[in-house]
């Protein structure tokens, strides 16, 4: 009996060594699974407000500088493709020449903006460009009136304003048209007295300023007690930009720099 305990205990303490040895192993093996724990060094880059927002910075950063590489190589690449076109242009331009002196010179661009400023001209020739007033005609009578509007040139703009010499904004109006007169040189300002021009009293008393504009014999405009809209103390901008708005006035901001250029050199003529 003795025997056989001792041999049972001591098989029972081998087992034990046996599972302790096992249990040893599998602890050892977990913890070698375990990833490094790395020192803390003040910082970091997944977790917490701050390292969210460093990390949103950083990659922030790293976009721009992406962006701006590409924009770089798309500049690089267009200063290319440009110096290309252009050697193009002028290989074309020199074959030209030898092989059509006449036809390369049509080429050439100083060529062309004088055959433009020359087709402006002879254009300018066939409207009203070619007229010039610069000044505001005083009609004395109804038939002054009629015969400033119906012996003009149909391409001319006939404005005519017709005032009170005792009314404030009637003076003012006048010379605002003296000023604009020197602006829009080709179109005919007048002025007429009301009673002159054979207006109602009512006309006189409640209607003026007025400004009328003729072109081509037709009434086109007709502007009464203007004072209503500019009040009695404006300038000549607020008369010019009230008519351009109405479609009376050419907008000189609008002028091509062709004609411009082609009136300076006519009034240097």
């Amino acid at each position: 009996m003795s025997s056989r305990s001792s041999s049972s205990s001591s098989d029972e303490d081998s087992d034990g060594d046996s599972d302790s040895e096992c249990r040893k192993k599998q602890v050892s093996q977990n913890e070698a699974s375990l990833p490094e724990i790395n020192k803390w060094e003040g910082t970091s880059t997944n977790t917490g407000p701050k390292g969210v927002i460093k990390d949103w910075q950083r990659y922030k950063q790293l976009e721009n500088e992406k962006r701006t590489e590409n924009e770089r190589e798309k500049i690089e690449l267009m200063k290319k493709f440009t110096l290309t076109v252009q050697s193009a242009l002028d290989e074309e331009r020199e074959k030209v020449a030898l092989e059509d002196p006449d036809f390369a010179e049509l080429l050439n661009d100083e060529f062309l903006l004088n055959y433009q400023k020359q087709r402006m001209q002879e254009m300018l020739l066939q409207t009203n460009h070619n007229i010039k007033f610069g000044k505001v005609v005083v009609l004395k009578d109804s038939q002054d009136f009629l015969n400033a509007i119906d012996k003009e040139n149909k391409s001319v703009t006939v404005v005519v304003h017709i005032y009170e010499e005792n009314v404030e904004a009637c003076c003012t109006m006048n010379a605002c048209l003296k000023q604009l007169c020197k602006i829009y040189e080709n179109v005919k300002f007048c002025a007429i007295v009301g009673c002159r021009a054979g207006m109602s009293q009512r006309f006189k008393a409640d209607g003026v300023p007025a400004i009328l504009i003729y072109k081509a014999g037709q009434l086109v405009g007709n502007f009464i007690r203007l004072s209503d809209d500019l009040g009695n103390d404006f300038q000549p901008e607020d008369v010019q930009s009230f008519l351009v708005e109405h479609g009376m006035l050419e907008d000189k901001s609008c002028t091509p720099l062709l004609i411009k250029d082609s009136h300076n050199e006519s009034d240097s003529d």
